[in-house]
């Protein structure tokens, strides 16, 4: 599958806007430089005279929190803020309790919004949040990551993290919209840019090889400050889930084919408590790598393809070895263990995402667990 995408030499400046059908829930995703500015009256335009409640954390607070509320303000939106400690740990029970007593206690009703303004921690956390709250309130995402931008903030998956595994409380909840400014990503730590790079190399790898072999080309142009290739990959990201979305919502089919590295980067999450050894996009990029290498190794995959995607990935700075992640060695009945509580698991049965080749993903549903525990032992032993 290959997903449409606009010029990579097009105007910087313009917003794009890609559109995830949902029939009466169909929302926009607006992509571009300038947008936060903008974020109150797109908002009252599109919603109303709402109340807003603002979901962020310390990172974002500090850099960008006083723009959005005079944004918000200046289109004559009541708004109040909840500030949270950054990092994959507020993702939990213990942080979504309190948030929802501050939600009620700031008086929102089901006419108002949530507005989760950070990255994916953020932003499914407080969309949760929103789709619980007086059994579901409308919320706009305001992404702040490239992770979020290319892919959380789209497709209204929302949950929390348990020590069982990630994301196994939630529910599907899509926004109202999603406002996707370019310009706060050039606040972001190099290494939070490049964990959510892989993502946006994600698509290319599980459905569009000519899109992969354009980041291979131009892959420094996205981590500059702005411009047409971070739009570019940005929109082309967003496009690639927003089809996705449209044909399988709640991930009976086509959408487990998101998951592409993630059976693998989500145990080896668990496996490092969900600490800042091992961000989620890092995960993510060992996992496609593993699931290259896996693919070759079941004659699934022509032999280099594995080789091609993890050079690649080293180039840009992110893993792709169990050996890169600090701090302990893993055990391969563990995360075995830990991969059995993937939200994929049918019957008991453990789903992979495979390839047979780069941009030709597929879902496996017949892996045997003996074989992955093998595969696990050789990747942990190097």
């Amino acid at each position: 599958m290959t997903f449409a995408s606009t010029d990579a030499t097009s105007d910087a400046s313009a917003t794009r806007t890609v559109g995830v059908e949902l029939g009466e829930r169909t929302y926009d995703v607006l992509i571009g430089p300038g947008l936060l500015a903008k974020a109150g009256a797109l908002i009252a335009e599109r919603l109303g005279k709402v109340k807003c409640a603002i979901v962020t954390d310390e990172n974002v607070a500090h850099h960008h929190l006083a723009a959005l509320e005079r944004s918000l303000t200046a289109a004559g939106l009541a708004a109040q803020s909840v500030v949270l400690k950054p990092g994959e740990a507020t993702k939990s029970f213990r942080e979504l309790v309190p948030l929802c007593e501050r939600l009620l206690e700031m008086g929102l009703e089901r006419g108002d919004i949530v507005v989760p303004f950070g990255g994916g921690v953020i932003g499914d956390l407080a969309g949760f949040s929103a789709g619980i709250l007086r059994r579901g309130v409308r919320f706009v995402q305001i992404p702040t990551s490239l992770l979020a931008q290319v892919d959380s903030s789209v497709g209204g998956k929302t949950g929390i993290n348990t020590p069982q595994g990630k994301n196994l409380i939630g529910v599907f909840h899509q926004p109202s919209l999603v406002i996707a400014d370019t310009d706060v990503l050039t606040t972001l730590p190099v290494r939070e840019m490049r964990a959510g790079y892989a993502e946006v190399a994600k698509y290319g790898l599980l459905g569009d090889a000519g899109f992969f072999g354009w980041l291979e080309k131009n892959w420094r142009g996205v981590f500059a400050n702005g411009g047409p290739p971070l739009a570019h990959a940005v929109e082309t990201s967003v496009k690639a889930k927003a089809a996705i979305v449209a044909r399988d919502e709640t991930e009976t089919g086509d959408r487990a084919l998101l998951n592409l590295g993630h059976t693998f980067g989500h145990a080896l999450e668990a496996w490092t408590g969900y600490s800042n050894r091992l961000l989620h996009g890092e995960g993510v990029a060992i996992g496609m790598a593993q699931a290259f290498r896996f693919s070759e190794e079941r004659g699934l995959c022509a032999q280099g393809n594995a080789a091609r995607v993890e050079h690649h990935l080293r180039q840009v700075g992110l893993p792709t070895r169990i050996q890169d992640i600090p701090g302990g060695k893993a055990d391969a009945g563990e995360l075995l263990a830990l991969m059995g509580q993937d939200k994929k698991v049918r019957q008991g049965k453990l789903t992979f995402i495979l390839v047979r080749g780069i941009g030709e993903a597929f879902i496996a549903r017949d892996v045997p667990p003996e074989q992955v525990r093998d595969f696990l032992q050789r990747e942990i032993a190097g």
